[in-house]
């Protein structure tokens, strides 16, 4: 059975989609990107803050499925520049016990919703 998952901690979906997905103990997020939940506000001041926002909107959905970073076992990461990886890296990986990291892969897209630099979904399993 699909339930699905909204917060009003994480961004509204700005399209005919949901935040995230519930089948049976598994749950796929729609990707995230930078938008401030309560201003509604884009935040992409430095690549690091941008990224920090992204993965704060993941951990409300998760929150919201009554999950957190522990239960992530996919990641897809979108980015605009790959000479920006080592910095959403960084960022990224504070969210994660790197011995119980996920599956990942990141690629560079020409461009992507809003023209915001990252954007991040993941998998996780409770």
């Amino acid at each position: 059975m699909k339930k699905i998952i909204f917060t009003d901690k994480a961004p509204a979906p700005i399209g005919p989609y949901s935040q995230a997905v519930l089948v049976g103990n598994t749950l796929y997020t729609s990707g995230q990107i930078a938008i401030n939940a309560q201003s509604g506000e884009l935040i992409t001041a430095n690549i690091e803050t941008e990224t920090r926002q992204v993965m704060e909107n993941i951990r409300a959905v998760l929150a919201a499925a009554e999950m957190n970073f522990s239960d992530v076992v996919k990641a897809t990461i979108f980015i605009s520049n790959m000479d920006d990886f080592a910095k959403i890296n960084a960022i990224y990986g504070a969210y994660f016990d790197e011995a119980n990291a996920p599956a990942r892969e990141t690629v560079q897209v020409a461009r992507l919703p809003k023209d915001v630099n990252v954007e991040i979904s993941i998998i996780a399993i409770k």
